[in-house]
């Protein structure tokens, strides 16, 4: 039986070949440290630690087509960067991660046991078989994998081996029964035979009926250097294995296939087709490893030599400094690129995401702005204008004394309005409140329409539905009629001060103190609201005669080009503060978006740049192989 893979004996900790974790690396003296160690480019770190943070922003909250499968990529990609491209450009030199996968029943277990020469890992007729992983290393490298160095998210737990003198234990029985519990662990086994430069991992199948475990698979397949893909003579052409093998591929790791319990009398026909298959799917370099069926000893082993030829390849790998580096800076390069492809589609995913907020953002908005103009153009079409309080407003400043005594600064303007209706209240006073009262009505409608038109705008999108499910947003929200009614008095409030300031000097004081600032103040929404588009018959004539005397009052108080500028004054505060207020109604739907759609730390714009900056790195260091070999 073998005491060491591929029967070589155990490397000399203090011999060539593999630095202890922080140490420089120790380069055979026929080999320059240029060509045996080729270093990433050190602009690469900066960029894979921004993809790394900008990763970890990545926020897909909002239901659309694309959400879940570009949720797992970006989780996919991180665990890539943790498990295997951070450490591995910061450690080139570190020991090669060979992973061992297959499908069920492929004989994974079984094969890392005779590679070993001694049962160390289970194989048997329980499935899933590895619900645990087992990686297996030299004990010189334990400190290489015994940290969180690679595969961080994954705890580590210290396997037992039989010990010397102890009853063989068959492979089945070997080491602790797996803990469900414990998926998200790894077992390691410090096994004297692997020598110091490499390191089996024993992982899940690939085709699990357990979710956890293909998931499993496929985090430890990516963080390997090097995949070792056992099949069988009835698996190969299996679906599953080849949809793995073409990511190796587009990877360009190295691999080594093992066609598993190959009945000899068809190897010379199942191994050429094989071939043939991994050729089409730009594996022809590939390494392929027949095992021929045989019978199992009584502890579950393979007969003596059947993996030796695989042995010895991995020995080969593990002893080299320069094959080592070479094996680890190829399957970084390709992990590289294909990780700006794989980045190109999860730009796609975001710009999804941004664009369905884009989206529904602008319904909100757009409803609201339309209800803000609303309510400005309900000002504008003299519909504010209406009732005989109006036709009383006109009667008194149409006559021929009010001007006179508006005019010559003389006349007792609030007596006569005091006076003109014995009993009733003061016109300017019924027009300020009739004015005040249709105002706020026309902007509670529009605030209601644009709530119901918005949540149900929300509700036909798919991505708007989940939002507000479970709210009632289809009126306005509460308080808003008195917020309303508050802005309206605000906005008089403004008007008198501008009348106070635009009225600045003795003459100017002396007509407005005549009248009363109220009054003025009245004559100003008039000439505001005074349009009459939006009226008929007699309303017309009444709003338009209205607004037409108002204005006459204020140019005999101000002079033309004053009151122009208080009207266009007027009508741009009153517009601001309508658009603050429905924002406030807007913010209501806005504010159930995420907010990492809009201030992202990793946009769409952000992952295409990533990619290509990614791929200019991988081609780039390509190249530079290509050159030294």
């Amino acid at each position: 039986m073998n005491t060491s893979l591929g029967g070589h004996e155990p490397q000399d900790p203090h011999s060539p070949g593999v630095p202890a974790p922080g140490e420089a690396s120790v380069v055979e003296p026929a080999r320059s440290s240029s060509s045996a160690l080729r270093r990433p480019a050190p602009a690469l770190g900066p960029l894979l630690e921004r993809l790394r943070d900008g990763l970890a922003g990545v926020d897909i909250e909002l239901n659309t087509p694309a959400a879940a499968q570009t949720r797992a990529a970006a989780k996919g990609m991180a665990e890539q960067l943790d498990d295997y491209i951070l450490p591995r450009f910061a450690s080139l030199d570190a020991p090669l991660l060979a992973v061992v996968g297959g499908s069920t029943g492929a004989g994974k277990s079984t094969l890392v046991n005779s590679i070993v020469g001694r049962p160390v890992t289970r194989a048997g007729a329980i499935r899933p078989t590895t619900r645990q992983p087992i990686l297996l290393h030299n004990p010189e490298d334990e400190e290489w994998f015994a940290t969180s160095r690679i595969l961080p998210s994954l705890a580590r737990v210290r396997g037992r081996i039989v010990e010397p003198g102890e009853a063989p234990v068959p492979a089945t029985k070997a080491g602790e029964e797996p803990d469900p519990a414990a998926i998200g662990s790894i077992t390691l086994l410090a096994e004297p035979s692997i020598p110091r430069g490499i390191a089996l991992l024993d992982a899940p199948d690939v085709d699990s009926l357990s979710d956890e475990n293909r998931r499993l698979a496929g985090q430890l397949l990516s963080a390997a250097d090097l995949w070792v893909f056992v099949t069988t003579a009835n698996r190969y052409a299996d679906a599953v294995p080849w949809a793995l093998l073409k990511d190796a591929a587009a990877r360009d790791i190295t691999l080594a296939v093992v066609l598993d319990r190959v009945p000899p009398a068809v190897i010379g026909e199942i191994e050429p087709d094989l071939r043939s298959l991994l050729s089409r799917e730009g594996l022809a370099d590939a390494k392929l490893f027949v095992v021929p069926e045989s019978e199992l000893d009584e502890l579950r082993m393979l007969p003596a030599g059947a993996t030796d030829e695989l042995s010895d390849w991995l020995a080969t790998l593990a002893s080299d400094a320069q094959s080592r580096a070479d094996v680890a800076r190829r399957t970084l390069d390709g992990v590289l690129a294909q990780l700006a492809d794989r980045m190109d589609g999860l730009a796609e995913g975001i710009a999804e995401q941004e664009g369905a907020h884009a989206r529904l953002a602008s319904l909100a908005r757009e409803n609201y702005e339309i209800a803000a103009e609303d309510v400005l153009r309900s000002t504008q079409d003299g519909n504010l204008l209406r009732g005989e309080v109006l036709a009383r407003w006109q009667d008194f400043i149409g006559t021929g004394d009010f001007f006179r005594g508006v005019e010559s600064g003389v006349g007792r303007i609030r007596d006569r309005i005091g006076a003109l209706i014995t009993g009733k209240p003061v016109p300017a006073v019924e027009v300020e409140t009739e004015i005040e009262s249709g105002l706020h009505s026309v902007i509670v409608n529009a605030a209601a329409h644009a709530a119901e038109r918005t949540d149900t705008m929300f509700r036909q999108e798919p991505a708007g539905r989940p939002l507000v499910e479970g709210r009632d947003l289809s009126n306005c929200s509460p308080g808003f009629e008195e917020r309303a009614a508050e802005e309206i008095r605000l906005w008089q409030d403004d008007l008198l001060g501008l009348i106070r300031t635009e009225g600045q000097g003795k003459r100017r004081m002396a007509r407005i103190s005549s009248l009363g600032v109220n009054a003025v103040g009245v004559a100003l929404m008039l000439v505001v609201f005074g349009s009459t588009g939006g009226l008929t018959g007699a309303e017309v004539g009444i709003a338009g005669t209205t607004a037409v005397l108002s204005q006459r009052l204020l140019e005999s108080i101000f002079g033309e080009d004053a009151v122009r500028r208080l009207a266009k004054k007027a009508r741009e505060d009153l517009g601001v503060r309508m658009a603050s207020l429905m924002g406030e109604e807007e913010a209501r739907f806005t504010g159930l978006l995420p907010a990492a759609a809009t201030d992202a730390a990793f946009s769409s714009a952000d992952a295409r740049s990533a990619a290509r900056d990614l791929r200019a790195v991988a081609t780039e260091s390509r190249e530079a192989a290509r050159a030294q070999n």
